[in-house]
Protein backbone atom coordinates (compact mmCIF):
# COMPACT_ATOMS: atom_id res chain seq x y z
CA UNK A 1 0.00 0.00 0.00
CA UNK A 2 1.36 3.42 -0.84
CA UNK A 3 1.91 5.87 2.00
CA UNK A 4 -0.88 8.43 1.72
CA UNK A 5 -3.41 5.58 1.92
CA UNK A 6 -1.54 4.46 5.31
CA UNK A 7 -1.69 7.89 6.66
CA UNK A 8 -4.81 8.42 5.59
CA UNK A 9 -6.33 4.83 7.40
CA UNK A 10 -4.24 6.23 10.71
CA UNK A 11 -5.85 9.71 10.77
CA UNK A 12 -9.28 7.92 10.34
CA UNK A 13 -8.92 5.43 12.96
CA UNK A 14 -7.62 8.52 15.52
CA UNK A 15 -10.22 9.91 14.37
CA UNK A 16 -12.85 7.05 14.85
CA UNK A 17 -11.48 4.92 17.98
CA UNK A 18 -12.39 7.88 20.38
CA UNK A 19 -15.91 8.50 18.92
CA UNK A 20 -16.12 4.78 18.98
CA UNK A 21 -15.27 4.99 22.44
CA UNK A 22 -17.83 7.14 23.96
CA UNK A 23 -20.93 5.08 22.78
CA UNK A 24 -23.02 3.09 25.20
CA UNK A 25 -23.70 -0.26 23.34
CA UNK A 26 -22.16 -1.78 20.26
CA UNK A 27 -25.11 -0.16 17.89
CA UNK A 28 -23.82 3.10 19.21
CA UNK A 29 -20.09 2.29 18.59
CA UNK A 30 -21.43 1.46 15.13
CA UNK A 31 -23.70 4.37 14.59
CA UNK A 32 -20.59 6.95 15.85
CA UNK A 33 -18.24 5.11 13.20
CA UNK A 34 -20.77 4.82 10.73
CA UNK A 35 -21.51 8.37 10.79
CA UNK A 36 -17.59 9.28 10.74
CA UNK A 37 -16.89 7.30 7.13
CA UNK A 38 -19.92 9.00 5.70
CA UNK A 39 -18.84 12.38 6.39
CA UNK A 40 -15.16 11.21 5.32
CA UNK A 41 -16.88 9.81 1.92
CA UNK A 42 -18.60 13.24 1.66
CA UNK A 43 -16.02 15.31 1.60
CA UNK A 44 -14.24 13.06 -0.46
CA UNK A 45 -16.99 13.36 -3.17
CA UNK A 46 -16.89 16.72 -2.89
CA UNK A 47 -13.08 17.29 -3.16
CA UNK A 48 -13.43 15.02 -6.27
CA UNK A 49 -15.62 17.11 -8.19
CA UNK A 50 -13.85 20.79 -7.53
CA UNK A 51 -10.64 18.82 -8.68
CA UNK A 52 -12.57 17.62 -11.94
CA UNK A 53 -14.06 21.16 -12.78
CA UNK A 54 -10.24 22.73 -11.67
CA UNK A 55 -9.25 20.14 -14.49
CA UNK A 56 -11.61 21.06 -17.09
CA UNK A 57 -10.65 24.94 -16.30
CA UNK A 58 -7.24 23.93 -16.87
CA UNK A 59 -7.31 21.71 -19.84
CA UNK A 60 -8.38 24.90 -22.04
CA UNK A 61 -9.23 22.99 -25.12
CA UNK A 62 -5.66 20.67 -25.17
CA UNK A 63 -6.95 17.15 -25.78
CA UNK A 64 -4.74 15.39 -23.60
CA UNK A 65 -5.58 17.29 -21.02
CA UNK A 66 -9.16 17.03 -21.86
CA UNK A 67 -8.94 13.47 -21.65
CA UNK A 68 -7.29 13.61 -18.38
CA UNK A 69 -10.24 15.71 -16.89
CA UNK A 70 -12.81 13.69 -18.65
CA UNK A 71 -11.87 10.46 -16.82
CA UNK A 72 -11.72 12.32 -13.91
CA UNK A 73 -15.46 13.30 -14.17
CA UNK A 74 -16.02 9.61 -14.63
CA UNK A 75 -14.34 8.81 -11.46
CA UNK A 76 -16.70 11.58 -9.47
CA UNK A 77 -19.98 10.31 -11.23
CA UNK A 78 -18.90 6.86 -10.00
CA UNK A 79 -17.72 7.87 -6.98
CA UNK A 80 -20.75 9.62 -6.42
CA UNK A 81 -22.78 6.83 -7.54
CA UNK A 82 -21.36 4.35 -5.19
CA UNK A 83 -21.75 6.83 -1.85
CA UNK A 84 -25.34 6.74 -2.23
CA UNK A 85 -25.93 3.41 -3.08
CA UNK A 86 -23.39 2.43 0.04
CA UNK A 87 -25.43 4.67 1.84
CA UNK A 88 -29.20 3.07 0.73
CA UNK A 89 -27.37 -0.77 1.33
CA UNK A 90 -26.51 0.65 4.61
CA UNK A 91 -29.76 1.74 5.49
CA UNK A 92 -31.97 -1.04 4.11
CA UNK A 93 -29.63 -3.92 5.86
CA UNK A 94 -29.93 -1.63 9.08
CA UNK A 95 -33.87 -1.68 8.48
CA UNK A 96 -33.87 -5.69 8.15
CA UNK A 97 -31.60 -6.77 10.88
CA UNK A 98 -32.70 -4.28 13.83
CA UNK A 99 -36.44 -3.67 12.94
CA UNK A 100 -37.13 -6.99 11.08
CA UNK A 101 -38.88 -5.50 7.76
Amino acid sequence: MNLKKILFLILLAAVAVPVAASAQTITGMIANVESIVVSATLYIVIILWIVTGILFLIAQGDPGKLNIAKTALFTSIAGTVIVILAESAQTIIGNSLILGQ
